[in-house]
């Protein structure tokens, strides 16, 4: 029983476990299906998204990266990262089995900022959006376009940075569309700029003034509108914010002004446009140049001028209006107002004296409501001063005053009609006749001495009579009305040929010869004169005759002169010839060879004062004439030096012309000056101390040529240095004779002068001045290579001679 229940049991429990078991089956198997069923619908709707997805993704042509570490790949839109990678300038992407990394490598090199954007994605998780502009043109495009702008977002979601590359189809091209095409036509340059500073886009006239033909010609060669503009742009870029500046830049080949602005488009790009203001800043600089011509133009009045404001504060005061108060430039260059400045002057007692200055200020403030000029006002200050006031509107609002300094004036005014006074005092005292004539020809003055001169009474002459009434009154002394009707033109006629000073004579019935002028006065009228010259005329006959007599006398005398001295040469002549003839013969007898040698000497003496008799006499009589050439100082100097050779030697006195060695040309006549040379240097071999030395020195200072010769020894008296270039002064007064007179005639013939430093006892210096030697050697030199020499040796110190020289000097002995 108890097995048979023990079986019973199990089977039971078999059949029932059985029966779980089958139950439980099919419950699994109805969840399972529906569990499929379910799954296979969400498979179903996703595969459907993926779909969606993936055609709105091509539509937009984006491509969507995953970045963990330094993995990098496609999650969706391998085209569109292909086109992308195109754009940036990739090759071979066909080829290549990894184009993400390729890509995100392209983006972080178009850019400092791009990179950096990424790689703070990348490392930290940062968020960044930035647009890329790619020139490039993506090859496998249909609609092939200048360029592509992609978009660049990035987000990080746990250990994946994710990027979402997208090609901005509305902006594919920034030369495309109607605002780029309009901005090519706009006449001021315009460009923008990518983040690095790269021009991307610039307009015909940014190409114009860079002198491109286009961008991509600009961007090979380096070209830029103006380096400070793009500094301006770099500005915008790194502070994201707007940017002005003003250059002068040239264009075209002119010098033109320009207002560069440099706005920020978006986080990528900078536009950047320049306006032409040339004629903004040249009307500006005008309107500047016009305000300070103005200013400088009040500046330099006399007057003084100052200008208030509308808001009645002091705009504008010229130096005149500082001198006439005295205030002080520091307190007027606060603008005080017009009420404060009349203050400051009431301060200083500077305003007219009043006893209500409250009322006279209201009064001078009333004036800014003026339309027109003000009447003129005079202020009597207490310092003494009257002062002209002139208030008129200014164009720009507010007072413009004027002050003049009429103190001076009416000084004047008072001073010319006493002057008037003392002119018509002065006139009555004149013998002349003098009459002053207005332009009308109504008579204004005249003297006593006119109403004597015609014998006219007083009270035949009215205050104010016509010039023809005066001439009536005049006629019976001079009857010609001819006369009077040409002198009464003269008086009021306007034109300046007959206004000029005149002069004549007319005969008086009376038998006086008068003589008659009319001269111009400033104010317009006319003064008339006449005057008795008759004792006059008769005294210039007597003198006539005397000048006839005196030059018959000069002429007689320079004839004497000339018969005299060729009467003198010809036994002067015969004296000579002998005198050389006997010479000739006497061999052995010494003290009659010492006689004829005195002989000799004495007629070559007589023979050069008988010339310079013939040269002065020559000289006063104007018909002596020089020829000037160019010769050499030196040729001169030592042919001079060799005539005179026995007169040193004779004297035991040397010759120093060291100072003339090296003064090349000079342009005088030779001849005359040898001739004054001769002079001198005899001159200074009389009156230099035996042993002693003559110096000529010659310098040229500009356009002049200075001769100097001076010795040591006998001076030249004071009294006697006044005359001593004047003639026939004896010598034994202590003068040369008619030499140095001649020297000086000479001289000035040259169109130069002589000067004389003379000290008692201690030697003279004579110096020539000639001038016009600026021009010396343009022409053919008249002057010969060869030519008289004097042999230099140094200064002697011998029993002979007692001069020391000063060592940088050489003493000429003639040999």
């Amino acid at each position: 029983m108890a097995i048979a229940s023990i079986a019973y049991t199990a089977a039971a429990g078999g059949l029932a476990l059985a029966l779980s078991t089958t139950w439980l089956a099919l419950r699994n198997r109805t969840l399972f299906t529906k569990t499929r069923d379910l799954l296979a619908a969400d498979l179903t709707a996703k595969d459907s998204m993926l779909r969606e997805l993936d055609s709105a993704t091509s539509a937009f042509d984006e491509a969507f990266l995953a970045v963990e570490g330094d993995i990098v790949r496609l999650v969706w839109g391998e085209d569109t990262l292909r086109h992308c990678g195109e754009a940036l300038g990739l090759k071979d992407l066909d080829a290549s089995p990894a184009i993400a990394p390729q890509v995100l490598q392209a983006l972080g090199d178009t850019s400092p900022e791009a990179a950096e954007s990424l790689k703070q994605l990348i490392n930290e998780g940062t968020a960044c959006r930035f647009e890329v502009f790619a020139e490039t043109p993506p090859n496998k495009l249909s609609n092939a376009t200048p360029g592509l702008t992609l978009i660049v977002e990035g987000r990080a979601s746990g250990a994946t940075a994710w990027l979402r590359l997208a090609i901005a189809g509305a902006r594919a091209s920034l030369a495309s569309g109607p605002f780029a095409q309009m901005a090519e036509r706009v006449p001021a340059p315009c460009w923008i700029c990518a983040r690095d500073g790269r021009i991307v886009w610039a307009n015909a006239a940014w190409l114009k003034a860079a002198e491109a033909t286009s961008l991509e010609e600009a961007v090979q060669k380096g070209l830029s509108f103006d380096r400070n503009a793009d500094a301006l742009v770099m500005e915008a870029l790194e502070q994201h914010t707007r940017r002005e500046g003003f250059r002068w830049l040239t264009v075209g080949g002119q010098r033109r002004a320009f207002q560069v602005i440099a706005e920020p488009l978006n986080e990528a790009y900078v536009c950047a446009y320049a306006i032409d203001v040339t004629e903004a800043e040249e009307s500006r600089e005008a309107l500047k140049r016009h305000a300070k011509a103005h200013d400088e133009t009040l500046d330099a009045l006399e007057d003084a001028v100052a200008i208030f404001g509308p808001e009645k504060q002091l705009t504008f005061h010229n130096r005149a209006f500082e001198k006439l108060w005295d205030l002080e430039p520091a307190w007027l260059a606060e603008r005080p107002t017009h009420g404060e400045w009349l203050d400051r002057l009431r301060q200083k007692r500077r305003l007219p004296e009043t006893g209500d200055y409250s009322g006279f200020k209201t009064r001078e403030l009333e004036f800014y409501g003026l339309t027109h000029t003000a009447d003129d006002e005079m202020w009597s200050l207490p310092d003494g001063r009257s002062l002209r006031v002139v208030r008129q509107p200014h164009p720009l609002g507010g007072l413009l005053i004027l002050f003049s300094d009429k103190t001076g004036e009416l000084k004047l005014t008072a001073q010319f009609n006493s002057l008037i006074q003392v002119q018509k005092s002065t006139l009555d005292q004149l013998n002349d006749a003098v009459s002053v004539y207005g332009s009308d020809g109504r008579l204004r003055l005249r003297n006593q001495a006119f109403d004597r001169f015609w014998n006219i009474a007083s009270e035949d002459m009215t205050a104010v009579m016509d010039f023809s009434q005066v001439a009536e009154l005049c006629l019976p002394l001079v009857h010609d009305r001819g006369f009077w009707s040409e002198l009464k033109a003269r008086v009021t006629d306007t034109d300046p040929l007959a206004r000029a000073p005149q002069l004549g004579e007319v005969k008086v019935s009376d038998g006086r010869l008068a003589q008659w002028r009319t001269q111009p006065l400033p104010d317009g009228a006319t003064l008339v004169a006449f005057s008795d010259i008759t004792a006059t005329r008769q005294l210039e006959t007597a003198i006539e005759a005397r000048d006839e007599a005196l030059n018959e006398s000069v002429r007689l005398k320079r004839d004497f002169v000339a018969n005299v001295s060729y009467e003198l040469r010809t036994p002067l002549t015969t004296i000579v010839g002998y005198a050389d003839l006997l010479q000739a013969q006497t061999n052995e007898n010494p003290k009659q060879k010492a006689y004829l040698d005195s002989i000799q000497s004495a007629a070559q003496e007589l023979a050069r004062s008988i010339d310079d008799v013939l040269d002065m006499a020559q000289i006063d009589a104007g018909e002596m004439s020089i020829h000037r050439d160019d010769v050499r100082l030196l040729d001169i100097v030592a042919e001079v030096g060799l005539r005179l050779s026995d007169a040193f030697k004779a004297r035991g006195v040397g010759f120093d012309y060291s100072g003339v060695i090296e003064s090349g040309l000079i342009r005088v006549d030779a001849k005359r000056l040898a001739q004054c040379l001769e002079h001198l240097l005899g001159n200074a071999i009389r009156n230099a101390s035996s042993g002693g030395a003559v110096t000529l020195n010659a310098q040229k200072d500009g356009d002049n040529l200075v001769l100097e010769v001076a010795y040591s020894g006998r001076g030249i008296p004071y009294h006697v240095q006044a005359h001593i270039f004047d003639r026939y002064i004896g010598r034994e007064r202590g003068g040369p004779g008619l030499g140095l007179a001649l020297v000086k005639a000479l001289v000035e013939l040259h169109d130069g002068w002589i000067t004389l430093e003379s000290e008692p006892n201690e030697g003279a210096s004579f110096k020539i001045h000639l001038p016009g030697q600026k021009e010396v050697g343009m022409g053919e030199a008249g002057r010969s290579e060869t030519g008289p020499k004097l042999e230099l040796v140094e200064s002697r110190q011998s029993e002979e001679t007692d001069h020391d020289s000063d060592g940088d000097n050489s003493v000429v002995d003639v040999a």
